[in-house]
């Protein structure tokens, strides 16, 4: 039998790079015993405090894949943030919670949901299968939701979201909060990336109608630690937007204690941010408070006003 890989989106996060792991895990209980859990990318800060603490190893890191080669895809399903040859491959089944971006000439499984988190979906995929979630199962799912939703902060987050944690917090035998929030800060430590580094830790190509456009968005405990950086950050977001044809880059810099964002934007387009929000950009930057999600909160006003 043919390998199948399983895969979440370039520039991966907790909730990417668990997904690859989880649903793994699921499709060998399920009898596909060929599967294999890939990245798309280098591990960030804090995925990299999760796969320690829990002493798991990473997915194995690629770049594309054999024509043909069967795949599942995970917190993703947009060609232009997967592998390079996406459309030379069979895709199995795609399992995601982000807006469909895709089409093919042939069925498969399509899981998508308005969750805050793709492993949300992943316990119903247990549960309607009657698979039990064992401990460390159980510690990836629940890392990942607490990424996602920031601790249950994000806007993003639901219901569903909230019972998993719960459920999954019983398993794991863990006390979420206390690990949520040290799990959280681990990945707010930028001090062994370089400028090129950090612009494209959780980058994605998000065009507002027209306006092509990247958005970047980086978790913080200090704001003003991340702004020190700031001349160095816009010589290195000029420089992607000079090398990509940009009309609009747009870095969030996400404070997850205090539910606020520092933005810094630059592109022909800039302007479109201070129509979307009401506000003055002044030095290219701006503070957006109970701004902390960027597909809940920047994509559908952005592309609404743009």
């Amino acid at each position: 039998m043919d390998e199948t890989y399983i895969f979440g989106h370039k520039s991966p996060d907790t909730d990417s790079i668990t997904s690859s792991l989880v649903m793994a895990y699921l499709e060998k209980e399920l009898g596909n015993e060929n599967v294999v859990s890939c990245r798309l990318g280098n591990l960030n800060k804090e995925t990299e405090f999760v796969l320690d603490y829990f002493d798991i190893e990473a997915p194995k890191l690629i770049e594309k894949v054999e024509d043909g080669a069967n795949v599942i895809l995970v917190d993703h399903n947009s060609p232009s943030e997967s592998v390079e040859n996406i459309e030379n491959a069979q895709i199995l089944k795609v399992v995601d919670h982000h807006k469909i971006a895709f089409e093919t000439a042939y069925p498969l499984f399509v899981r998508c949901e308005p969750v805050g988190c793709t492993e949300t979906i992943m316990i119903k995929l247990f549960e309607e299968n009657g698979i039990e979630i064992p401990k460390e199962i159980a510690s990836l799912i629940l890392s990942a939701i607490i990424s996602d939703t920031l601790l249950l902060k994000s806007p993003t987050t639901t219901d569903d979201d909230k019972k998993a944690v719960e459920k999954l917090a019983a398993i794991a035998e863990l006390d979420y909060e206390v690990y949520g929030l040290d799990m959280l800060k681990a990945g707010t430590d930028l001090s062994s990336f370089s400028i090129e580094e950090i612009l494209a830790l959780d980058a994605k190509q998000i065009d507002f109608k027209d306006v092509k456009s990247i958005v970047n968005q980086v978790n913080t405990a200090s704001i003003e630690e991340v702004m020190a950086m700031k001349e160095d950050l816009e010589a290195g977001i000029n420089a992607i937007i000079e090398k990509e044809g940009l009309d609009l880059f747009m870095l969030l810099i996400t404070d997850i204690v205090n539910s606020n964002s520092q933005i810094i934007a630059l592109g022909n387009d800039a302007a479109l941010v201070e129509k979307a929000y009401g506000v003055k950009l002044e030095n290219n930057t701006v503070l957006l408070e109970g701004v902390v999600s960027r597909k809940k909160q920047v994509v559908p006003i952005m592309t609404e006003n743009a």
